[in-house]
């Protein structure tokens, strides 16, 4: 090989080189540009998803204590028990009966309206079994029908106050379960007995799930 052709190959070797180590460091180059680009996007979904569950968070906590505010107000207004279940919460709302009837007093729908409202707004998907009872006067199977059909009747306004009939089942108790034993017809403790209770229970998603303690 002569001198001149020498000096080519070297020539052209070295270009080889210089081109290799080039696409080298260009790829070297976009491999950090992807790097900081994937990170920058990682970073911004974190973030965003910080957000979003800071913001729920938010949304849960203001909930709650609008519930807290709700059944405060049905204690104060109302005079109503409200306890905590495992499942749900029992409402105590006082609406009772005059001695064997069936009929929801007139003084009794301002407090079942606004149980409507509350199941309505937090408890969109509960399940709500509305439990009727006698006071002790009459046989067990005759307390047992009035207290049906107290249920019924009760069930049947709150229908027509906006809630679902497939969300809302009505049972009798009759004299079971009584408040005050003994009292019945004119006793003044015995229309504690003639009442009707409601169990709340969660079914599928709830709008709140944490409730105030028992009464």
């Amino acid at each position: 090989m002569t001198n001149k052709v020498r000096m080519i190959a070297l020539g052209l070797v070295s270009v080889t080189m210089l081109q290799a180590c080039a696409t080298k460091g260009f790829v070297r180059d976009q491999v950090g540009v992807v790097r900081d680009s994937l990170g920058m996007e990682i970073s911004t979904q974190v973030a965003t998803e910080r957000q979003a569950r800071e913001a729920a968070d938010e949304a849960i906590r203001t909930d709650v204590a609008a519930l807290r505010t709700e059944l405060q107000s049905m204690r104060t207004e109302f005079g109503a028990k409200i306890t905590a279940l495992e499942d749900g919460l029992k409402f105590a709302v006082p609406v009772n009966f005059a001695f064997d009837d069936a009929s929801v007093r007139e003084q009794d729908r301002a407090a079942l309206e606004r149980f409507v409202q509350v199941t309505q707004k937090y408890y969109p998907n509960a399940m709500i079994t509305v439990e009727g009872f006698a006071d002790p006067a009459g046989s067990v199977a005759y307390n047992k029908a009035l207290s049906e059909r107290r249920a019924e009747s009760v069930k049947s306004y709150l229908v027509s106050r906006g809630l679902s009939d497939a969300q809302l089942r009505a049972v009798g108790y009759g004299k079971s379960r009584l408040v005050n034993p003994g009292a019945w017809g004119n006793d003044p403790a015995a229309e504690a007995n003639r009442r009707v209770v409601f169990v709340v229970e969660h079914v599928g998603p709830s709008v709140v799930a944490a409730v105030p303690t028992a009464d």
